[in-house]
């Protein structure tokens, strides 16, 4: 049998280093690749068509976010696992919405990622078993979670100034609003995405691309 090809896409070279021994270890699996950012994820994915790709979701040139959906478009036949510390709720829809089909915890006992790899590699969405007692035992039922709700251009307005710091009399000002009015975008806004604080709205910032990786 076939053994799996894995892309490995980490900023941090120790990680893949322990990522490729982990994944070469199994028997059914070969990294053919590493990428140190996002932009080279794309690219080598393109180049190399793995089976699937990790790909860390905080990295340099191109998040992981924006890498996921680049390496659907680019690379159709390889599936993506995403691999981050975060565990918050808006990551999970906002990776899973963007085409990966595996989301695990660096935190994890390294299982959850070989375990995740053997099901993206054969179609299945795999969710960090930490996730699933959690909460969303219900995102493995489906094939394809739905994208968030849009929000409107002015919401969006509103939660990009609210993410870089503005209150909510700056943004009243700077969009010539009152700011109840403001309030009434951000609450809507938050209440669409499921956002519960500031915290989450820089961390939805992030991936769409809004504020530069850290």
């Amino acid at each position: 049998m076939a053994k799996i090809r894995v892309l490995l896409a980490d900023d941090h070279e120790t990680v893949r280093h322990g990522l490729k021994l982990l994944i070469n270890g199994q028997h059914d699996m070969e990294v053919i690749g590493e990428a140190g950012d996002g932009r080279a994820a794309v690219e080598r994915a393109g180049s190399l068509k793995p089976n699937v790709a990790v790909v860390d979701v905080s990295m340099p040139e191109m998040n992981g976010l924006a890498a996921t959906k680049a390496i659907r478009e680019s690379a159709p036949g390889t599936a993506v696992v995403a691999l981050t510390r975060y565990d918050d709720e808006a990551y999970v829809q906002e990776l899973l919405s963007a085409g990966a089909l595996g989301y695990v915890l660096k935190q994890s006992p390294s299982a959850e990622l070989v375990d995740a790899v053997r099901a993206a590699a054969s179609g299945q969405r795999y969710l960090d078993r930490h996730l699933v007692a959690r909460a969303a035992g219900t995102m493995l039922s489906s094939r394809r979670r739905a994208a968030p709700p849009a929000i409107t251009d002015r919401e969006t307005e509103v939660l990009r100034l609210m993410a870089v710091g503005h209150s909510n009399k700056e943004i009243a000002g700077t969009l010539d609003l009152s700011v109840k009015t403001v309030e009434v975008h951000k609450a809507n806004a938050m209440r669409k995405l499921g956002l519960t604080g500031r915290t989450d709205v820089v961390r939805y910032a992030l991936l769409q691309g809004w504020l530069r990786d850290p």
